[in-house]
């Protein structure tokens, strides 16, 4: 398969950010990552920009999480640490970014796909959205503490260990009735309510969203705790291999609890 893209197009005073790898449900690789990085780099000091959208090319998927396939070359629970850098620096900045920022869900949005939704201020979805990080059941591993400290505060304590200890996936029905999302579209009426939403946030006050955005994040990251050691113990794991070796030969895994 493709390395994928990420593209940036810009109308107005809406830019527009595509996860663009369609045949594999738009999953990231470590370009689009890094992609992803150089556009919210260049949108940060972009004042022209009032809004910015999110959205996976191909109508089926926003983001399948990463490639699993890249953790084959991982030795030990050192490469996990500096992946979940890596990933916490990128979703950092996005959340940063001073306008504010839609997702715009059809199908899937797991894993890494729902740490960037989890990230954007606002998320709508098809009615067949799906959302969760299944990897309790899949590949072993864990999220880093700013991860699962976002989706606490979006979701609620009970929900997120459903979703990291139950390896649930969540309905968009559910995932409006706890707030997650803004708004549930047809795929066919997604374009136009997207398009209303972003324009709706164009038309009000920059300053006020940017210092409100800033407070909301300030309160999210206070005192938020240190958590390499348990990063380390996953990605160090057998169970992580397990799973990695597992996932990439469509075989359950053998889960040994080491």
């Amino acid at each position: 398969m493709s390395e994928g893209q990420v593209h940036l197009t810009v109308e107005g005073a809406i830019a527009s950010v595509t996860f663009d790898r369609p045949e594999a449900r738009n999953a990231m690789t470590w370009a689009m990552y890094e992609a992803l990085v150089r556009i919210c780099e260049r949108l940060q000091g972009d004042a022209s920009v009032r809004v910015v959208r999110f959205r996976g090319a191909g109508g089926q998927a926003f983001v399948a999480g990463t490639d699993i396939a890249q953790f084959q070359a991982f030795t030990g629970g050192e490469d996990g640490v500096a992946y979940e850098r890596r990933i916490d620096a990128c979703m950092a900045l996005l959340e940063s970014l001073p306008m504010p920022t839609v997702a715009v869900l059809e199908g899937w949005a797991i894993g890494g796909g729902l740490a960037i939704a989890t990230a954007c201020d606002f998320r709508i979805a098809t009615p067949g959205t799906r959302l969760g990080v299944p990897i309790a059941r899949t590949l072993g591993n864990c999220l880093s503490m700013a991860n699962v400290a976002r989706l606490v505060a979006a979701l609620g304590r009970p929900r997120a260990e459903r979703l990291l200890l139950l390896a649930d996936l969540l309905g968009a029905e559910e995932a409006l009735a706890a707030g997650f999302l803004l708004q549930i579209a047809p795929a066919e009426a997604m374009d136009q309510a997207s398009d209303a939403l972003c324009e709706r946030l164009a038309a009000l006050a920059p300053v006020t969203q940017q210092v409100s955005k800033q407070a909301l994040n300030r309160l999210l990251r206070a005192q938020l705790p240190e958590a390499e050691d348990l990063i380390r113990r996953c990605y160090g794991s057998q169970d992580f291999r397990e799973g990695v070796q597992a996932f990439v030969a469509k075989r359950p895994p053998a889960w040994r609890g080491r």
